[in-house]
Protein backbone atom coordinates (compact mmCIF):
# COMPACT_ATOMS: atom_id res chain seq x y z
CA UNK A 1 0.00 0.00 0.00
CA UNK A 2 1.20 3.62 -0.92
CA UNK A 3 2.50 5.69 2.30
CA UNK A 4 -0.42 8.47 0.80
CA UNK A 5 -3.25 5.90 1.34
CA UNK A 6 -2.40 4.57 4.43
CA UNK A 7 -4.88 7.13 6.04
CA UNK A 8 -7.53 6.97 3.81
CA UNK A 9 -7.68 2.77 4.17
CA UNK A 10 -6.74 3.17 8.23
CA UNK A 11 -10.36 5.63 8.62
CA UNK A 12 -12.74 3.94 6.53
CA UNK A 13 -13.91 1.29 8.63
CA UNK A 14 -16.47 4.32 10.77
CA UNK A 15 -18.71 3.76 7.49
CA UNK A 16 -19.31 0.43 7.94
CA UNK A 17 -18.94 0.05 11.77
CA UNK A 18 -22.37 -1.59 12.27
CA UNK A 19 -21.30 -3.92 9.47
CA UNK A 20 -17.99 -4.76 11.24
CA UNK A 21 -19.69 -5.29 14.25
CA UNK A 22 -22.35 -7.56 12.75
CA UNK A 23 -19.71 -9.48 10.47
CA UNK A 24 -16.21 -9.70 11.84
CA UNK A 25 -14.58 -12.79 13.21
CA UNK A 26 -13.57 -12.80 17.30
CA UNK A 27 -10.38 -14.31 18.01
CA UNK A 28 -9.08 -17.45 19.05
CA UNK A 29 -8.49 -17.72 22.74
CA UNK A 30 -5.79 -20.29 22.56
CA UNK A 31 -4.08 -17.32 20.47
CA UNK A 32 -5.21 -14.66 23.03
CA UNK A 33 -4.10 -16.88 25.67
CA UNK A 34 -0.65 -17.14 24.14
CA UNK A 35 -0.21 -13.47 23.61
CA UNK A 36 -1.04 -12.75 27.14
CA UNK A 37 0.68 -15.84 28.84
CA UNK A 38 3.78 -14.28 29.89
CA UNK A 39 2.24 -10.82 30.84
CA UNK A 40 2.96 -9.68 34.47
CA UNK A 41 -0.54 -9.09 35.41
CA UNK A 42 -4.02 -8.60 34.14
CA UNK A 43 -4.60 -5.48 33.08
CA UNK A 44 -4.84 -5.56 29.06
CA UNK A 45 -5.18 -2.79 26.76
CA UNK A 46 -7.15 -3.36 23.55
CA UNK A 47 -5.55 -0.92 21.49
CA UNK A 48 -7.16 0.31 17.98
CA UNK A 49 -10.09 -1.99 19.44
CA UNK A 50 -12.72 -1.15 16.99
CA UNK A 51 -15.98 -2.49 17.35
CA UNK A 52 -14.47 -5.16 20.53
CA UNK A 53 -14.41 -7.82 18.74
CA UNK A 54 -10.79 -8.80 20.98
CA UNK A 55 -11.84 -6.60 24.09
CA UNK A 56 -15.11 -9.58 23.79
CA UNK A 57 -12.30 -12.43 24.14
CA UNK A 58 -10.33 -10.62 26.44
CA UNK A 59 -13.18 -10.25 29.04
CA UNK A 60 -14.24 -13.43 28.48
CA UNK A 61 -10.75 -14.54 29.59
CA UNK A 62 -10.91 -12.49 32.53
CA UNK A 63 -8.56 -9.74 32.21
CA UNK A 64 -9.02 -6.05 33.23
CA UNK A 65 -9.71 -4.32 29.67
CA UNK A 66 -9.49 -1.27 28.82
CA UNK A 67 -10.20 -0.31 24.99
CA UNK A 68 -8.55 2.64 23.18
CA UNK A 69 -10.15 3.43 19.77
CA UNK A 70 -9.96 6.68 17.49
CA UNK A 71 -13.17 6.05 15.28
CA UNK A 72 -16.82 7.29 17.19
CA UNK A 73 -18.79 5.36 15.13
CA UNK A 74 -16.33 2.20 16.07
CA UNK A 75 -16.44 2.87 19.78
CA UNK A 76 -19.69 3.43 19.88
CA UNK A 77 -19.98 0.01 18.98
CA UNK A 78 -18.32 -1.30 21.45
CA UNK A 79 -19.74 0.58 24.19
CA UNK A 80 -22.79 -0.78 23.18
CA UNK A 81 -22.03 -4.41 22.99
CA UNK A 82 -19.80 -3.90 25.65
CA UNK A 83 -21.18 -1.46 28.09
CA UNK A 84 -19.18 -2.54 31.06
CA UNK A 85 -15.80 -2.48 29.72
CA UNK A 86 -13.79 1.08 30.12
CA UNK A 87 -13.98 2.39 26.54
CA UNK A 88 -11.77 5.52 25.42
CA UNK A 89 -11.30 7.93 22.94
CA UNK A 90 -7.47 7.97 21.81
CA UNK A 91 -5.01 6.58 19.05
CA UNK A 92 -1.65 4.01 19.08
CA UNK A 93 -0.45 7.49 18.83
CA UNK A 94 -1.90 9.42 21.88
CA UNK A 95 -3.06 6.76 24.23
CA UNK A 96 -5.32 8.49 26.67
CA UNK A 97 -3.69 5.94 29.95
CA UNK A 98 -0.91 7.10 32.49
CA UNK A 99 3.25 5.74 32.69
CA UNK A 100 3.20 2.04 33.54
CA UNK A 101 -0.80 1.14 34.15
CA UNK A 102 -1.04 -1.91 32.07
CA UNK A 103 0.44 -5.36 31.67
CA UNK A 104 -0.41 -5.70 28.20
CA UNK A 105 -1.01 -4.16 24.96
CA UNK A 106 -3.07 -6.04 22.39
CA UNK A 107 -3.91 -5.12 18.94
CA UNK A 108 -6.63 -6.90 16.97
CA UNK A 109 -6.02 -6.53 13.09
CA UNK A 110 -4.85 -2.94 13.74
CA UNK A 111 -1.52 -2.60 14.40
CA UNK A 112 -0.53 -2.17 11.16
CA UNK A 113 -2.07 0.86 11.12
CA UNK A 114 0.00 2.49 13.39
CA UNK A 115 2.56 4.80 12.72
CA UNK A 116 4.90 3.27 14.98
CA UNK A 117 7.37 6.01 15.01
CA UNK A 118 4.86 7.68 17.09
CA UNK A 119 3.25 4.70 18.30
CA UNK A 120 6.17 2.78 19.92
CA UNK A 121 7.14 5.16 22.98
CA UNK A 122 3.57 5.68 23.56
CA UNK A 123 3.31 1.53 23.89
CA UNK A 124 6.25 1.13 26.05
CA UNK A 125 5.00 4.41 28.42
CA UNK A 126 2.03 2.98 29.23
CA UNK A 127 3.31 -0.71 29.53
CA UNK A 128 4.34 -1.94 33.03
CA UNK A 129 8.01 -3.63 33.46
CA UNK A 130 8.21 -6.88 31.53
CA UNK A 131 4.92 -5.96 29.67
CA UNK A 132 3.62 -7.52 26.69
CA UNK A 133 3.07 -5.77 23.71
CA UNK A 134 0.85 -8.20 20.91
CA UNK A 135 -0.58 -7.72 17.70
CA UNK A 136 -3.17 -10.46 16.64
CA UNK A 137 -4.44 -10.99 13.06
CA UNK A 138 -6.71 -13.67 11.77
CA UNK A 139 -6.06 -15.04 8.33
CA UNK A 140 -7.81 -17.24 5.52
CA UNK A 141 -6.29 -20.55 5.45
CA UNK A 142 -5.50 -21.16 2.20
CA UNK A 143 -4.62 -24.67 2.80
CA UNK A 144 -8.43 -25.24 2.01
CA UNK A 145 -8.36 -25.44 -1.99
CA UNK A 146 -11.64 -23.44 -2.33
CA UNK A 147 -10.32 -20.19 0.11
CA UNK A 148 -6.98 -20.58 -1.79
CA UNK A 149 -9.62 -19.88 -4.66
CA UNK A 150 -11.67 -17.12 -2.86
CA UNK A 151 -8.17 -15.31 -2.59
CA UNK A 152 -7.51 -15.31 -6.45
CA UNK A 153 -10.80 -14.20 -7.05
CA UNK A 154 -11.23 -11.37 -4.56
CA UNK A 155 -8.39 -9.77 -5.49
CA UNK A 156 -5.84 -7.90 -3.41
CA UNK A 157 -8.56 -5.65 -2.45
CA UNK A 158 -10.49 -8.63 -0.76
CA UNK A 159 -7.77 -10.78 0.26
CA UNK A 160 -4.77 -8.46 0.68
CA UNK A 161 -1.30 -8.59 2.79
CA UNK A 162 -1.63 -10.62 6.16
CA UNK A 163 -4.81 -12.43 5.43
CA UNK A 164 -3.37 -15.74 4.50
CA UNK A 165 -0.67 -17.60 6.86
CA UNK A 166 2.01 -17.02 4.25
CA UNK A 167 1.90 -13.64 3.21
CA UNK A 168 1.30 -12.83 7.30
CA UNK A 169 4.43 -14.75 8.08
CA UNK A 170 6.50 -12.58 5.41
CA UNK A 171 4.72 -9.34 6.05
CA UNK A 172 4.69 -9.09 9.63
CA UNK A 173 8.49 -10.63 10.55
CA UNK A 174 9.98 -7.35 11.12
CA UNK A 175 7.14 -5.28 10.29
CA UNK A 176 4.73 -3.66 12.54
CA UNK A 177 6.99 -3.20 16.09
CA UNK A 178 8.18 -0.33 17.82
CA UNK A 179 10.78 1.82 15.76
CA UNK A 180 14.43 3.00 16.81
CA UNK A 181 15.09 4.49 19.19
CA UNK A 182 11.95 2.85 21.21
CA UNK A 183 12.48 -0.84 19.78
CA UNK A 184 15.68 -0.52 21.99
CA UNK A 185 12.96 -0.74 24.95
CA UNK A 186 11.58 -4.16 23.89
CA UNK A 187 13.31 -7.89 23.06
CA UNK A 188 12.80 -10.65 19.94
CA UNK A 189 9.64 -10.80 18.41
CA UNK A 190 7.60 -14.33 18.48
CA UNK A 191 5.21 -15.60 15.75
CA UNK A 192 2.66 -18.28 16.42
CA UNK A 193 -0.56 -19.50 14.75
CA UNK A 194 -3.48 -21.23 16.13
CA UNK A 195 -6.66 -22.82 14.01
CA UNK A 196 -9.50 -20.40 14.14
CA UNK A 197 -12.79 -21.02 12.05
CA UNK A 198 -16.21 -19.23 12.19
CA UNK A 199 -19.62 -20.07 10.19
CA UNK A 200 -20.47 -18.07 7.20
CA UNK A 201 -23.09 -18.12 4.55
CA UNK A 202 -22.48 -16.49 0.78
CA UNK A 203 -23.86 -13.80 1.62
CA UNK A 204 -22.75 -13.36 5.32
CA UNK A 205 -19.17 -13.87 3.82
CA UNK A 206 -19.61 -11.34 1.53
CA UNK A 207 -20.51 -8.78 3.99
CA UNK A 208 -17.45 -9.82 5.83
CA UNK A 209 -14.94 -8.97 2.98
CA UNK A 210 -17.22 -5.94 2.22
CA UNK A 211 -16.11 -4.82 5.56
CA UNK A 212 -12.14 -4.69 4.56
CA UNK A 213 -10.32 -1.38 3.90
CA UNK A 214 -9.49 -1.98 0.30
CA UNK A 215 -13.08 -2.50 -0.71
CA UNK A 216 -14.54 0.16 1.84
CA UNK A 217 -12.36 2.82 -0.27
CA UNK A 218 -13.26 1.47 -3.36
CA UNK A 219 -14.83 3.68 -6.04
CA UNK A 220 -18.96 1.93 -5.82
CA UNK A 221 -18.77 0.91 -9.40
CA UNK A 222 -15.22 -1.33 -8.70
CA UNK A 223 -16.93 -2.25 -5.22
CA UNK A 224 -20.19 -3.32 -6.73
CA UNK A 225 -18.02 -5.54 -9.43
CA UNK A 226 -15.53 -7.07 -6.84
CA UNK A 227 -18.38 -8.04 -4.54
CA UNK A 228 -20.65 -9.46 -7.46
CA UNK A 229 -17.55 -11.34 -8.58
CA UNK A 230 -16.96 -12.98 -5.28
CA UNK A 231 -20.72 -13.66 -4.53
CA UNK A 232 -20.71 -15.96 -7.97
CA UNK A 233 -17.79 -17.95 -7.22
CA UNK A 234 -19.28 -18.31 -3.68
CA UNK A 235 -22.48 -19.39 -5.54
CA UNK A 236 -20.96 -22.15 -7.77
CA UNK A 237 -18.58 -23.70 -5.60
CA UNK A 238 -19.80 -26.98 -4.04
CA UNK A 239 -18.13 -26.16 -0.45
CA UNK A 240 -20.40 -22.77 0.21
CA UNK A 241 -23.27 -22.61 -2.00
CA UNK A 242 -25.97 -24.18 0.06
CA UNK A 243 -26.33 -22.87 3.29
CA UNK A 244 -24.13 -22.57 6.06
CA UNK A 245 -20.53 -23.61 5.79
CA UNK A 246 -17.08 -23.33 7.89
CA UNK A 247 -15.09 -20.74 7.05
CA UNK A 248 -11.02 -22.28 8.20
CA UNK A 249 -9.22 -19.58 9.91
CA UNK A 250 -5.86 -19.19 11.79
CA UNK A 251 -5.58 -16.23 14.48
CA UNK A 252 -1.81 -15.72 13.70
CA UNK A 253 0.01 -13.02 16.72
CA UNK A 254 3.11 -11.66 16.59
CA UNK A 255 4.43 -11.00 20.32
CA UNK A 256 7.53 -9.30 21.75
CA UNK A 257 8.11 -8.19 25.49
CA UNK A 258 8.69 -4.49 27.06
CA UNK A 259 12.15 -4.93 28.68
Amino acid sequence: MDHDERPAHASSFGAAAVEYAAHRPDYAQAAVGWALAPAPGPRVLDLGAGTGKLTGTLVALGAEAVAVEPDPAMLGELRRSLPHVRALRGSAEAIPLPDASVDAVLAGNAMHWFDMAVAGPEIARVLAPDGILAGLWNLLDDRTGWVAELARVGGGAAVGPRDTPAAWRTETAGMHLPEPPAAARFGSPEQAEFPHAQRRTADSLVATLATRAGVLVMPEPERAATLDRIRAFLAGAADTARGEFTLPMLTGVLRVRRL
